[in-house]
C-alpha cells in the first residue's frame, strides 16, 4: 500500500496526524475536478457544481451518521469553528467550558471571541495520567457553574492524541441545557462515529487526515434547531439567493463566490477507496502497532504512559512524554539528520512526542525512531532519561 501515495520515499513518516497523506488514486480524481472546473469554469461552477456538491455529500452523510442536509463543507474545523462562534451572541460573563487538551488554534479562537464580547474560556484540567474515562468526565463537570453555557470539547486530543468520552459529556451537557460543540478533527476514518447518537449541537471533522482526502477538506455539522442561527462566515450569492433551494442554511453556507472545492468533491471517492481497501482492518491492524510499541517509547524515554494503555484511549496514533527543554531543536534533529517526520508537541509546559502509524508503515518504521531517539540520548543533551 506504501506505494499508493505520494509521499517522500526517503522520509520515516510518522506524522499522519497533522495533515494526512492522499493516495494516488483520490489524487488523479481531485486532479480530475480541478482539470474539469478550468475547462468549462461557466458551466461548472452555475451548474453543475450544486450537482456535484450533493453527489459528494450523500455517502459521506451515511459515514459519519447525520443527514445530507444538515452539513457542509468547510476548508478545515477552525473555519467551522469560526463560523458557530461568530453567530452565538455571547454575554459578558458567559463561560465555554473546555479542557487544557485543546486544539491551540481553538484556544486562540475561544479567547479572540471571548476578548471581544467579554465572555470566559474555562480550559479546566484534565489531570494526567489518565486512570479512567470516569476521571476524565469527573474533573471536566469540575469546571461546570451557573455562567456556564457552552461545552466545548475535542473528541481526541491533538497533542495527547486521547479520545475523550464525548457521548457521556454530551448527553449531560443536553440534560443542563448547554450548547454542545465538539472538535472531532482526528476522527472520520480513525475510530467509529455517528453524529446522530453523540448528538451533539455542533460537529466538525476533517476528511484530509484519516480519510486520506486531498488538503483543505472538512465539514461542519449543525443540529437543526440551530441551523437558522448561524450566520455565513462570508456572505455572498447564496444570502437572499434569487435561486433558492429548500435548504436557506446550505444557501448561506454552501455558495460563496469563486473557489476550488475539488476537494470536496472528491469524497465519493474517498470512501470508495476506504471501502476497497478494508480500511476497518487496516485501522484496526495500526492501532495494534501503535498499543504495542506505546510502553517500548516510555521506558527508552524513562517515561510514564498518560492513560492505560487501550484502544478506549488511544487509536492510530500516540503521545509519549519526553523530557527535553529544547523541543524545536529535537524536532529539527529528528527530521534533519534521521529523515524522521514526527511532531514533538507542547502542551501545559509538557512536551510529548507523537507517532501516527497508517497503512504506509510499519513496524521497521517505529525501529529507526527507536534507534534514531537511542542516539539522540548517547550522542547530544536534547533528551533527559
Amino acid at each position: 500500500m506504501k506505494s499508493q501515495f505520494l509521499l517522500d520515499n526517503n522520509l520515516t513518516f510518522l506524522n499522519h496526524g497533522s495533515f494526512g497523506a492522499c493516495p494516488k488514486p483520490i489524487f488523479e480524481e481531485y486532479q480530475r475536478f480541478q482539470l474539469e472546473l478550468e475547462t468549462d469554469p461557466v458551466n461548472f461552477i452555475q451548474k453543475k457544481l450544486p450537482i456535484y456538491l450533493k453527489e459528494a455529500k450523500t455517502p459521506l452523510a451515511k459515514f459519519v451518521g447525520c443527514d445530507v442536509e444538515d452539513f457542509f463543507f468547510t476548508p478545515n474545523p477552525t473555519v467551522a469553528i469560526n463560523t458557530v462562534m461568530r453567530s452565538l451572541k455571547l454575554q459578558a460573563g458567559d463561560e465555554i467550558l473546555s479542557t487544557n487538551h485543546e486544539y491551540g488554534a481553538m484556544d486562540r479562537t475561544w479567547n479572540f471571541f471571548c476578548k471581544k464580547y467579554g465572555a470566559k474560556y474555562i480550559r479546566q484540567e484534565i489531570s494526567l495520567p489518565i486512570v479512567s474515562k470516569e476521571q476524565i468526565i469527573e474533573e471536566f463537570w469540575k469546571g461546570y457553574n451557573s455562567n456556564t453555557k457552552i461545552i466545548f470539547l475535542n473528541h481526541m486530543s491533538s497533542a495527547t492524541a486521547l479520545i475523550f468520552p464525548v457521548k457521556e459529556i454530551c448527553d449531560k451537557a443536553q440534560q443542563l441545557g448547554l450548547i454542545t460543540i465538539i472538535d472531532g478533527a482526528h476522527v472520520p476514518g480513525h475510530i467509529d462515529l455517528n453524529i446522530s447518537d453523540l448528538n451533539p449541537d455542533f460537529y466538525t471533522g476533517t476528511l484530509h487526515k484519516w480519510m486520506l482526502a486531498p488538503k483543505g477538506s472538512a465539514f461542519l455539522y449543525v443540529k437543526k434547531e440551530f441551523q437558522a442561527d448561524i450566520d455565513p462566515l462570508i456572505v455572498s450569492w447564496g444570502y437572499e439567493s434569487l435561486s433558492p433551494s429548500e435548504s436557506q442554511f446550505l444557501d448561506y453556507h454552501e455558495y460563496q463566490g469563486t473557489q476550488d472545492v475539488s476537494q470536496y468533491l472528491c469524497t465519493p471517492k474517498v470512501i470508495e477507496f476506504l471501502e476497497e481497501n478494508n480500511w476497518k482492518q487496516v485501522s484496526k491492524d495500526c492501532k495494534k502497532i501503535v498499543l504495542e510499541n506505546y510502553k517500548r517509547f516510555c521506558d527508552l524515554l524513562n517515561t510514564e504512559p498518560i492513560c492505560p494503555i487501550s484502544d478506549e484511549f488511544l487509536g492510530q496514533m500516540a503521545s509519549v512524554p519526553v523530557k527535553t527543554d529544547k523541543p524545536v531543536e529535537l524536532k529539527e534533529l529528528l527530521y534533519e539528520k534521521y529523515k524522521i517526520q514526527i511532531p514533538i508537541m507542547p502542551l501545559d509546559g509538557k512536551i510529548y512526542m507523537r507517532y501516527s502509524i497508517n497503512v504506509y508503515n510499519s513496524i521497521e518504521d517505529l525501529d529507526i525512531l527507536y534507534h534514531a531517539i537511542t542516539d539522540i540520548i548517547e550522542t547530544t543533551n536534547l533528551i533527559l532519561v
